[in-house]
């Protein structure tokens, strides 16, 4: 069934001040729907909801919160009740991400990773679920390629993707007849992301190439939106391993092993960090991270300067 988006039409973005979530904040935009943004980031948010206004949406409520409150995540629903009346559409894209040896990760780490990308998605989902329902909305959860492939020296962020995808199976055979639920998996995007990582590797790392721009992910949500679908993948060269590992699991896994041992942790070292774990870092959060080779190199020095040191 194939779905208007308008004026009318209302969508509830968390994680919107950065990356995927900014990128899908714009997009909704442009199709003038109204728009609820969250994310810890009040500075961030008052930017991106501005962004939106000029780019036509009807209406726009910024909500700084974090995901892994549940009585923020409440308030902010009570909120949206009583100004909408529903959900139409809800988009999971609220993400951290760390580097390290699992061996040598600090558990709060790990935990935070677990809280942030799984728990905190699966709490808010849990709460919006009587107002998506009221419309018969849809429910789009952000997941990666990780969610179904692997990589070294991420298993926080891996778990958690995995998760995820579970979860997403788990709530379509649920809400069947009434709530739409999306699962969408992207290859490595081009956000900032890997700037806020945590990290005890020692080294800088860098997302592994070829990184897809975030409005590629962005337009593949407004489309789920309008027309729901299971699953979709974004991002031909590393979506293409989903489909061969089955096939020759040894391959796939070697491959992803070397190539983030060989390309993801750099060379140049680097001080350890929590890097926006635990706090938010509005001075680092933009759509882009400046990782795709092919922009222009005062593109590519823009990037660079917001990058810590």
């Amino acid at each position: 069934m194939k779905r208007a988006l308008g004026s009318d039409t209302v969508v509830v973005i968390l994680g919107a001040s950065s990356g995927i979530g900014r990128a899908a904040a714009r997009r909704f935009a442009k199709r003038r729907t109204r728009l609820v943004l969250c994310a810890r980031s009040t500075e961030s948010l008052a930017a991106v909801a501005e962004e939106c206004r000029k780019r036509g949406a009807s209406d726009v409520l910024p909500i700084a919160l974090d995901i892994t409150e549940s009585d923020a995540v409440s308030e902010m629903l009570a909120t949206v009740e009583a100004r909408y009346g529903r959900i139409d559409v809800w988009v999971g894209s609220s993400s951290v991400y760390s580097f390290g040896p699992y061996e040598t990760l600090p558990p709060e780490v790990v935990r935070r990773v677990i809280e942030v990308n799984l728990i905190g998605q699966m709490q808010a989902a849990q709460a919006a679920i009587p107002l998506l329902e009221r419309g018969r909305g849809v429910l789009i959860l952000i997941g990666s390629v990780l969610s179904e492939l692997a990589a070294p020296y991420i298993a926080p962020y891996v778990a958690s993707k995995h998760g995820i995808a579970g979860f997403a199976k788990v709530l379509r055979l649920e809400l069947r007849g009434r709530v739409d639920v999306s699962l969408v998996l992207p290859a490595t995007v081009d956000t900032p992301i890997y700037q806020h990582a945590a990290s005890s590797t020692g080294r800088r790392q860098r997302a592994l190439p070829p990184a897809i721009s975030p409005a590629r992910v962005a337009r593949a949500i407004v489309k789920t939106a309008r027309r729901p679908r299971r699953r979709m993948v974004v991002g031909r060269a590393q979506g293409a391993a989903l489909y061969l590992r089955p096939f020759s699991p040894a391959l796939v896994d070697g491959f992803m092993s070397a190539y983030m041992r060989v390309v993801g942790v750099r060379t140049r070292s680097a001080a350890p960090t929590d890097g926006n774990l635990f706090r938010p870092e509005p001075g680092v959060n933009a759509v882009d991270g400046g990782w795709r080779w092919w922009r222009t190199g005062e593109a590519k020095q823009k990037e660079r300067s917001r990058q810590p040191h």
